[in-house]
């Protein structure tokens, strides 16, 4: 193990300590949520007169733009609401902004225009950032620091007292799966083990909003497992989950909400229920062939025996019908299925060109759009 003279980061873990204890922390302490770790420096604005208010949303932006030298603009009046407690998706290829957005929020990057509160303050309030937990993408930590090390730093970065913050990391660690390895330099890990350790570093000021860039990346099946079933955890809990992933599987499995972001823009925001809800259509299979008068609802196909008839409508008693005139023929009904289009069809549908290729995505650029490009 390192001596901690000549660790600059234990150096400024044990300077930060001091001065808790000396003085204690800058900012009044909140009553943590669910009975988690007090936090210094969360005070709630809606009640503090910090400038915020009482409000449902856990993010609430308008006209967020960048513009990066060259003109290339890589958010164009972004707005994008997220309710407190929800586990809220932010999806879009490469390019699209939303590191860039995300990076906004945690005032990683100064927007060129901005309005819009986060947890009812407006962006960049320090008290309320250390309501915020976030894990970056490509996130790094030093190679001979230990995962509790690292995730104990990032107790002392959010003004957490000692004592509080070791007992978190060890709670965390174990939430995560790292418990047994939290002693071990992160060197030794795998990609998927400093992913969990990130999560974990994220989780430890007891934050009531998670901000996660590809959670999942570099983790395998059963990991992806458990990682969805904590941030099912956390929304349960009444805390604000925003996942920024390319897995749209997985977002579909936990969100309950989503943001398409294609060229700085958002696209579609919704439920997936209001998302696909054009695409919404009935199932019927019967045993043997379908009476001939079906044809009137939809198409008929065939398949082993079976007939199965697809048809698009948002008038329930259209679908009983069909379903009575069979049963009063005698037919045998082996299924009824509603079917939309899954978020990957939906994502897919949208970055396309009429001409059915995959459109460009990147960031817009202002020159290119004043030559009519």
């Amino acid at each position: 193990m390192r001596h901690a003279a000549s660790d600059p980061w234990a150096h400024d873990i044990h300077a930060e300590e001091r001065r808790l204890e000396n003085h204690g922390p800058r900012f009044p302490t909140l009553r943590p949520m669910h009975g988690g770790t007090s936090v210094p420096g969360a005070t709630d604005p809606a009640r503090s007169g910090a400038g915020g208010r009482a409000t449902d949303l856990a993010i609430d932006l308008e006209e967020v733009t960048k513009t990066y030298a060259g003109r290339v603009r890589a958010l164009d009046g972004v707005a994008m609401k997220v309710g407190r407690g929800e586990v809220f998706g932010l999806l879009g290829p490469n390019g699209a902004g939303k590191s860039t957005l995300v990076k906004i929020m945690t005032t990683i990057v100064r927007p060129t225009t901005a309005k819009g509160a986060i947890l009812g303050a407006p962006i960049g309030h320090r008290p309320t950032l250390a309501r915020v937990g976030y894990l970056p993408e490509h996130h790094r930590f030093p190679q001979y620091l230990t995962g509790r090390q690292c995730v104990e730093f990032f107790g002392a970065m959010n003004l957490m007292r000692r004592a509080d913050r070791k007992r978190r990391a060890a709670e965390m660690l174990e939430v995560v799966g790292m418990g047994a390895w939290g002693d071990r330099r992160v060197g030794t890990y795998s990609k998927g083990m400093q992913q969990r350790t990130g999560l974990a570093a994220a989780l430890v000021n007891d934050p009531q909003l998670v901000i996660l860039d590809e959670p999942t990346d570099g983790v395998d099946p059963v990991g992806r497992r458990e990682i969805r079933d904590l941030l099912l955890r956390l929304r349960a809990e009444g805390r604000t989950v925003f996942l920024n992933s390319h897995l749209l599987g997985e977002v579909e499995l936990v969100c309950d909400r989503v943001a398409i972001m294609l060229k700085g823009r958002v696209e579609k925001q919704g439920s997936l229920a209001e998302l696909t809800h054009e695409s919404r259509r009935w199932r019927i299979t019967v045993e043997g062939a379908m009476p001939a008068w079906v044809a009137e609802f939809g198409a008929v196909s065939v398949d082993r025996g079976r007939s199965t008839v697809e048809f698009k409508t948002e008038d329930l008693a259209r679908v009983q019908s069909c379903i009575d005139r069979l049963r009063a023929e005698g037919v045998a009904i082996v299924g009824l299925t509603e079917a939309r289009e899954s978020l990957e069809d939906l994502f897919m549908r949208l970055v396309r060109d009429v001409d059915g290729r995959v459109a460009a995505v990147g960031a817009a650029n202002i020159n290119a759009r004043m030559r009519g490009a």
